[in-house]
């Protein structure tokens, strides 16, 4: 939090506005303190009571002058320290003027000048005017030897001025760090809101949790069924996102099944919670403070949760803090998910789920040109269901569906993660399987067409169907066709070449024919 407190601070005008009270209350006192004196405790001569009235107004005078010129000062911190030199000297002497009986508005003077003085400076000028004040005092007292209960008074006074300075700064630190953590949330949220990507969002979540919060651990977790994956999962410096955790007993199902907030200040204390074991996920190492949120959307339904090795860690300030990240993160998440679903969707054939035509093209050409810096293989098949329109006036276009959709569940079930298909048009289909030679290709092959014949369809009157036989045709990039076009056609050929040669077939290269 440091490396942000000279960020941020109270705006002058708020400065300004919370010192005008103590500067008007300053101009009263110290009216009421001249005229009581000269109307209750007359001086002995007219040079005292003429000292007197000067006294006042140019006090009542100054503080007109300070507030207007602090206001206008460039060097804010210099002229504090010059108010304190000028107003302790002034107050220290007010006790030379005025009786013994009314010490007790003096001192609510310098009250009044060392807290307005705290309020708009550090504590370094408010303490200077008390010593100052103090000092005077002090020597002042010790030769007209005032009595034992006037200096219990004295340093009482004087203790009581420290410790409402002391205090005020403290309030400042307080809030400086609150409004510290605000900023920093707000301008981390202008991004999470406009971000699209989520990597780059847990990025800067991440950021955010480190900047706003001192915790040994935390997590970003998001429900998947039964479990729990740790999209963002810091634990005491090591990182293990990915994670997935059973849901069943922890603090973060409590809090998905409750969808309420749930703060543990010090979890060896606290009252059992029903369903709750607790268990050490990241590393054998137990969390004492625990604190989770509930980050509800219409795509994610998740935890966000912060923790501590020691009791007590947390406040309620970390709490609401926590809760207002939450929100947002959650927001933010709900955009990227729904984004990525929507780029998804524009993918993605309607029916089968795969690639489309277009977008197949630009995954091709990545992994084309992966292949190309790797120095390895890429090999693309193209694939087409034989008779497919006699199939279709035969048996209707709802069983060709069909027909289609378990096509495209059987080349899944036998090409990579890292492998791509993609809907080339009507029965059409290409795979893509980059880091394949041509012999893994037309195994790949040979297993999608054999796996294809054991599919069985039942028509409406239950009568199973025969399951339309495919060709494939299949090239080599770099090796057959140096550029992505080539290599299609080169493929498509081949393909056109299997249905020639009678169908069910495969035609690759004639080495391996």
């Amino acid at each position: 939090m440091d490396k942000h407190s000279n960020k941020f601070g109270y705006d002058p005008q708020d400065n300004l506005a919370s010192i005008l009270p103590a500067v008007i209350a300053g101009m009263i006192s110290l009216s009421i303190t001249i005229i009581a004196t000269i109307l209750f405790y007359p001086p002995a001569d007219e040079a005292h009571r003429n000292i007197l009235i000067v006294y006042g107004i140019t006090g009542c005078f100054y503080l007109g002058f300070y507030y207007r010129n602090y206001i206008l000062s460039p060097n804010k911190s210099k002229y504090a320290w010059y108010n304190a030199g000028i107003a302790g000297s002034a107050l220290g002497v007010l006790p030379l003027l005025i009786p013994v009986e009314l010490n007790y508005l003096a001192y609510a003077l310098v009250f009044m000048a060392a807290l307005a003085t705290s309020v708009i400076s550090s504590r370094g000028p408010a303490y200077c005017l008390i010593v100052i004040v103090s000092i005077s005092h002090f020597v002042f007292y010790l030769n007209h030897s005032l009595s034992l209960s006037g200096w219990i008074n004295h340093i009482g006074l004087v203790i009581s001025a420290f410790i409402s300075v002391e205090t005020i700064q403290q309030l400042k630190t307080i809030s400086q760090k609150q409004m510290s953590r605000l900023e920093i949330v707000n301008e981390v949220s202008k991004q999470i809101v406009s971000t699209l990507d989520t990597k780059q969002l847990l990025a800067l979540l991440d950021a955010e949790l480190q900047n706003v919060l001192e915790a040994d651990t935390y997590y970003i977790g998001l429900q998947k069924g039964d479990e729990l994956l740790m999209e963002l999962f810091y634990d005491d410096g090591e990182y293990f996102n990915g994670t997935n955790v059973k849901l069943e007993g922890t603090l973060a199902n409590w809090v998905l099944q409750n969808q309420k907030v749930l703060f543990l200040a010090d979890i060896r204390k606290a009252e059992p919670l029903e369903g709750v074991k607790i268990s050490l996920i990241g590393k054998p190492k137990d969390s004492l403070s625990w604190m989770g949120v509930p980050m509800k959307g219409i795509h994610v339904n998740g935890v966000m949760a912060i923790a501590s090795y020691h009791a007590n860690a947390f406040n309620r300030s970390d709490f609401e803090l926590l809760s207002n990240i939450a929100q947002r993160a959650a927001l933010a998440l709900d955009n990227t998910y729904h984004h990525a679903l929507v780029q998804e969707q524009a993918r993605l054939d309607s029916l089968t789920r795969v690639f489309n035509h277009g977008y197949f093209i630009q995954k091709l050409r990545e992994q084309a040109e992966i292949c190309r810096m790797e120095n390895q293989h890429l090999s693309l098949i193209m694939l087409d269901i034989d008779y497919f329109k006699q199939f279709n006036d035969s048996f209707g276009h709802s069983i060709g569906d069909e027909i289609l959709i378990n096509l495209c569940h059987t080349i899944r079930q036998h090409i990579k993660k890292t492998d791509a298909v993609g809907r080339w048009g009507g029965e059409e289909f290409a795979i893509s399987l980059p880091n394949t030679d041509i012999q893994q290709a037309i195994q790949v092959a040979g297993r999608i067409r054999e796996t294809l014949t054991s599919i069985k369809i039942n028509h409406n009157n239950h009568a199973q169907i025969p399951v339309p036989t495919i060709s494939m045709g299949i090239a080599v990039f770099p090796e057959e066709a140096d550029e992505i076009i080539k290599l299609i056609d080169l493929a498509d050929q081949r393909l056109y070449t299997a249905k020639e040669r009678g169908r069910d077939q495969i035609e690759s290269t004639p080495m391996f024919q």
